[in-house]
């Protein structure tokens, strides 16, 4: 459990990884600031991609095994960063860190072929909430190392925690005995993979490229004609990628429509409290905190998500994972709402970031356990992925609405441009919204999935 959470939690890392960086990116790979922010979206697509094609061939050919390879082009994508200021190679890196986020669906999958009955809930929990922590405690621990030393020894630091996951994974985890014997689905990858550059690429470049420019439109409209081409092969195909049939299942099909807006709500505070903490103090409602203080301020929020994901799976054998997640986005909605009221000084924006914080630890570690108990064992590893490509999807989409929000309700304070009062407040009750929607998905899950297959042991009395 330990070793596979911490897997995890270095995969998350990665997410947060270079954001103190940001602004100095041009001048540190000689690039302009549209091309040097590559090297942040390049992450998350790999992640997306990489993903649920990982679940299936952890599926397929052993889960220790695609995982211990994860971890390898992670390992091999930060020594590339680590090396070069190249803007070329440094995209190249950052893709391949992007490449690890499988370790994630592939560790959930582990724990439940392997652990006794009674550990499943914790341990599911914990590894689910690593995807929310990684990133919120690693960007107050990039900033201090940014501010601190040379840049390139936050990379180095990353394949230093990546080998030693390895060589644990090696030495503590054992391989699942779980496989299904079928041939990959390389058409179906392809298709997966193309529909989802075409679809994450607009919505994460959507405000620099213009939300109704040729290119934008273009691509949101080959990623619908590719998704739909791809939907008709899976159907078809004796051995999909991803079974639509079993993703269609009212369990499966609203926990991942529920995990989209939670991803959404989680990722929103990600972008909007930092931007308040540091907004001059001359505006009348920003903090005035510097970087470092800032990620320090932010890091109570990961430390609860951390703390809370055993307590998630205590709720879910007591109530059941879907009320679990109820709780979870409601929570999140309070913490905006709290946060709409009350954002006049750093001790308020800190508890409102923690309360969203205990929100998004509840429904994430909630999450796995409807989607497992809804889908058959050899074919955990594949579903848990999809589940994860939906909370990144959301949060992909949450950058881009947050960010247009902000970048278009602002005031000027001196030189600088700043988000306005006005467009904090929005962002917030976006975030409460989206919260709210998937608490209102979650409500249409059934209480029992009529036709269960395969339920997960630790949550059996669970009504799922």
């Amino acid at each position: 459990m330990v070793v596979l959470a911490s897997c995890g939690l270095v995969a998350s890392f990665m997410q947060t990884l270079v954001v103190p960086l940001i602004p100095a990116f041009p001048r540190l790979l000689n690039a302009s600031a549209t091309d040097a922010s590559w090297v942040v979206t390049v992450t998350l697509l790999a992640a997306a991609v990489v993903t649920p094609v990982s679940g299936r061939l952890g599926d397929l050919y052993g889960k220790r095994r695609i995982l211990l390879v994860s971890l390898g082009l992670l390992i091999a994508g930060s020594v590339l960063s680590a090396l070069t200021s190249q803007l070329g190679l440094m995209i190249a890196g950052r893709g391949l860190q992007g490449c690890a986020m499988g370790v994630i669906p592939l560790g959930i999958s582990i724990m439940r072929d392997e652990l006794p009955p009674e550990r499943i809930g914790a341990a599911i929990a914990l590894m689910s909430a690593t995807l929310g922590v990684g990133g919120a405690i690693g960007l107050p621990v990039a900033a201090v190392v940014a501010e601190n030393a040379d840049w390139h020894v936050l990379f180095w630091g990353a394949a230093a925690l990546a080998a030693l996951c390895g060589l644990l994974i090696l030495k503590l985890v054992p391989e699942s005995p779980v496989r299904t014997p079928a041939p990959f689905d390389y058409l179906g990858t392809v298709g997966l993979s193309a529909g989802l550059l075409c679809l994450l690429l607009p919505i994460v470049k959507g405000t620099e490229w213009g939300w109704t420019s040729p290119l934008t439109l273009g691509l949101g409209g080959a990623s619908v004609l590719i998704f739909l081409g791809w939907g008709l092969y899976q159907l078809r195909t004796r051995d999909p990628l991803v079974d639509l049939r079993v993703s269609a299942r009212r369990p499966v099909l609203f926990t991942n429509l529920a995990s989209v807006l939670v991803g959404f709500a989680m990722y929103a505070s990600a972008l909007s409290f930092p931007q308040l903490l540091q907004a001059p103090s001359s505006t009348g409602y920003g903090l005035g905190q510097s970087m470092v203080q800032t990620g320090l301020l932010l890091a109570p929020n990961g430390l609860v998500m951390m703390v809370l994901s055993p307590v998630s799976a205590r709720l879910a054998r007591r109530f059941g994972a879907r009320l679990t997640l109820m709780a979870g986005a409601v929570v999140i909605a309070a913490g905006y709402l709290f946060a709409t009221v009350l954002m006049d000084n750093v001790v308020e924006i800190v508890a409102a970031t923690v309360i969203i914080g205990a929100g998004v630890g509840i429904a994430y570690s909630a999450m796995p356990a409807l989607i497992m108990g809804a889908v058959p064992i050899s074919e955990t590893a594949s579903a848990n992925g999809v589940n994860s490509l939906m909370r990144a999807f959301g949060t992909s989409a949450s950058s881009a609405v947050m960010a247009t929000m902000l970048a278009h309700m602002t005031i000027t304070v001196g030189a600088l441009t700043v988000p306005s009062l006005a467009g904090f407040r929005a962002t917030f009750l976006v975030g409460a919204a989206a919260a709210v929607a998937g608490l209102v998905l979650t409500a249409i899950i059934p209480r029992k999935d009529r036709t269960p297959s395969n339920p997960v042991p630790a949550l059996a009395s669970s009504p799922v």
